[in-house]
């Protein structure tokens, strides 16, 4: 399969289940679309003004999820998980059809939304892609919690560092390179958090769908699901996962060198926001060669177009 042109699902895929801080039972349709619509959810409880487009810049909310929001305040929430599964399995485009205002948590991971991609398969066009590649060096950082971007030659690298004082979770650190890599364990990797934040995430009238069947809980020095981990570094893979999908919300895939420290949905928003607010700072490229492995691009094969 050519890595260099626009690829959609072959057929619809549904996927049914909870969503984790509503709480309610969802519905979610993603439909094959052409070349160049992109991904785009489309609220079919609502009748009109119903069409959200995924975009760092229509980011409203980064507390424990990512939410994306129209002009009219529709908006649908916790996409991050879906968005990293669509990244990592190089669908270009997509209608994403749900019927109310939260992706479904499933498992905590990525790894039904995946499955179900696979199963169906993917439709390759003819439609070179288009990747962002970074040209400056970008970084934003809140006291010991930053994030930065580099310039990268061909691939999208990203190393992350967790600092937790529990010492189950502890110091944590991984890197991947998101083209080159298998991304199975980063897939399977679930939402966690520490049992004695539950009451204050509820207060706050969140994780009202949460359980251990969508979430790692742990207490003190114990994992409560009785499974216990699926890798050694599940914590620090799910907030990779987490930043895969992030990351997507600039609309294309992505050639730099991403590195951070105790991050998150709002660090990541911030990094995206502070690189696209100069054209300096990147550059949209079209691929022009369209049966080359991804490993051997170079930039004779690229042409500008902003």
């Amino acid at each position: 399969m050519s890595y260099l042109t626009q690829k959609t699902i072959k057929d619809n895929i549904l996927f049914n289940g909870v969503a984790l801080h509503s709480g309610k039972n969802v519905n979610i349709k993603i439909i094959p679309a052409k070349p160049n619509h992109g991904i785009v959810f489309k609220r079919v409880d609502l009748k009109g003004n119903n069409l959200i487009y995924p975009s760092y810049s229509n980011v409203t909310n980064t507390s424990l999820n990512t939410t994306v929001e129209n002009e009219v305040g529709a908006k649908v929430s916790t996409i991050e998980h879906l968005m990293g599964a669509l990244f990592g399995m190089s669908v270009d485009n997509a209608l994403i059809e749900i019927d109310n205002e939260e992706v479904p948590i499933l498992d905590g991971s990525a790894k039904i939304f995946v499955k179900k991609i696979q199963s169906v398969g993917l439709d390759v066009s003819n439609e070179p892609i288009k990747v962002i590649k970074v040209n400056k060096e970008i970084r934003y950082q809140e006291g010991e919690r930053y994030i930065s971007i580099k310039p990268s030659t061909l691939s999208l690298d990203i190393e992350f560092e967790l600092k937790y004082s529990n010492e189950v979770i502890g110091n944590q650190k991984n890197k991947i390179k998101v083209y080159e890599d298998n991304l199975e364990d980063i897939f399977n990797s679930r939402t966690f958090c520490l049992y004695e934040d539950i009451e204050f995430i509820k207060q706050k009238g969140l994780a009202k769908g949460g359980s251990l069947e969508n979430a790692i809980v742990v207490k003190q020095k114990e994992i409560l699901n009785k499974e216990g981990l699926r890798n050694k570094k599940e914590f620090v893979n799910h907030k990779i996962l987490d930043c895969i999908g992030d990351l997507y919300t600039s609309g294309y895939r992505i050639i730099g060198n991403v590195e951070c420290s105790q991050g998150g949905h709002y660090l990541t928003n911030k990094l995206l926001r502070n690189l696209f607010e100069n054209s300096e700072n990147f550059s949209i490229l079209e691929i022009k060669e369209k049966n080359l492995p991804h490993t051997l691009i170079k930039k004779s094969f690229l042409k500008s177009i902003a």
